[in-house]
């Protein structure tokens, strides 16, 4: 007879509970917390080093740029060699960006925006090639959209993301169902990823199941070697050092795992391991225990919505981190850990001092959760115009020119 298993500790069991209620990667971000997605847990989880403010004035000396509201607010928190492309800089050695989307809905929401408003800055900061991908291949093999749509989506986006003000001179935007037949470097460089990593690999670092498609197995391989300069012969040439040519990756910190594989089979192919800076998610009007979602009109503001639609959303959706009572909230004050109002403001209001004003009125009672909301509304509202009249500039000729294959600008 076999011998009867004991049951978990108590403090197994509650560890076991902690982990069960966070959930981050590539498809799935959740959390059972209110106040969101434990971060500093998640750099001890992912193995990434903390963004610190010796390096974030080590940035600032070296670029006479003021780090962006979104480095001194811990947008982007977390990074994996940053200091090599501070080394890089400082040494006018080349390096590029690198950026992505993955298009599965006709308009893009204000939580797409984060990593390209970040990327902007990092292209003006470091005067440096930018490459963005559009896997419209990852949304046909992941959602329920037909090959043709996911192109079309990826075209459509492409104008919103054009519409954050990148320079031409030193941007290339690229469909993988366009560009991948087009360019046997980038093809040649995908299957040699994929025979660096065997399929338990994948299965460990991604989680596939004996049900998922093949495609979905091979897909890493492809968001992998846009880290790689090879991949852009039209930019970089063919020299000998191409290979030596670095790649700094702004990206929301779920797409880690990707990236993990990449550092991983880099060195292997004589390239040099791509640099990361990770973000915090951009969290759902209902509230940071999910990241904003397209596929949920409830959950997401738009870039097309209507200055209408941008205030209804917040009145009606908003969790507030205020109290049941006016009499009660004049009392206690309100909590911004849970505000999903605040949070926002954390991320498109530039004004610290502003902000500060806002944190400590709301947070003593003297500001309520329709004052907190409209100043949000105020902003968000001249956001989306601002962007929707940039957007209309967008033409077919200027979209044509970010997606062709060319040589780019290059630092001096």
């Amino acid at each position: 007879m076999a011998e009867a298993t004991s049951a978990p500790a108590p403090a197994a069991a509650a560890a076991a509970a902690e982990e069960e209620e966070q959930v981050v990667n590539p498809w799935e971000v959740k959390t059972g917390s209110n106040q969101g997605i434990d971060y500093d847990k998640l750099i001890r989880q992912f193995g990434s080093s903390k963004i610190s403010p010796e390096l974030l004035e080590r940035f600032e000396r070296l670029t006479g740029k003021r780090p962006h509201r979104f480095l001194r607010r811990g947008v982007f928190f977390s990074h994996r060699d940053l200091s090599s492309i501070l080394d890089a800089y400082e040494k006018k050695e080349p390096f590029y960006l690198y950026t992505g989307r993955g298009p599965s809905s006709q308009s893009m929401h204000l939580g797409h925006l984060i990593p390209f408003i970040f990327t902007k800055y990092l292209q003006d900061a470091f005067n440096v090639p930018l490459v963005i991908q559009l896997t419209d291949d990852e949304k046909f093999l992941w959602k329920n959209l037909s090959a043709e749509e996911c192109h079309s989506l990826a075209y459509q986006n492409a104008k919103d993301i054009i519409a954050c003000g990148f320079d031409v001179d030193k941007t290339f935007i690229f469909s993988d169902f366009d560009y991948i037949g087009s360019c046997p470097d980038f093809y040649r460089n995908m299957v040699k990823v994929q025979k660096c990593v065997t399929l338990n690999q994948a299965r460990s670092i991604f989680g596939f199941t004996d049900s998922d498609c093949i495609g979905k197995v091979s897909f890493p391989s492809i968001q992998a070697v846009p880290a790689f300069s090879t991949s852009f012969p039209a930019i970089f040439g063919h020299e000998k050092n191409i290979k030596k040519i670095r790649c700094l990756i702004p990206c929301a910190i779920d797409q880690d795992p990707y990236f993990r594989m990449t550092r991983d089979v880099a060195p292997r192919l004589g390239h040099c391991k791509p640099a990361l800076m990770h973000s915090t998610f951009f969290p759902a009007l209902q509230g940071s225990q999910t990241k904003m979602s397209a596929s949920d009109g409830n959950t997401s503001i738009f870039l097309t919505d209507t200055l209408k639609q941008v205030q209804k959303k917040v009145n009606r959706e908003a969790f507030s981190g205020g109290r049941d009572t006016i009499e009660e909230h004049r009392r206690l004050g309100g909590d911004t850990s849970v505000d999903v109002s605040y949070k926002y403001l954390t991320f498109f209001l530039d004004d610290d001092e502003k902000l500060q004003q806002i944190k400590d009125d709301y947070e003593s009672g003297r500001m309520l959760t329709g004052e907190l909301k409209k100043e949000l509304i105020t902003v968000l509202q001249a956001l989306v115009q601002e962007h929707q009249e940039r957007r209309a500039e967008v033409t077919d000729e200027s979209l044509k020119t970010f997606m062709t294959p060319r040589p780019l600008c290059q630092a001096k």
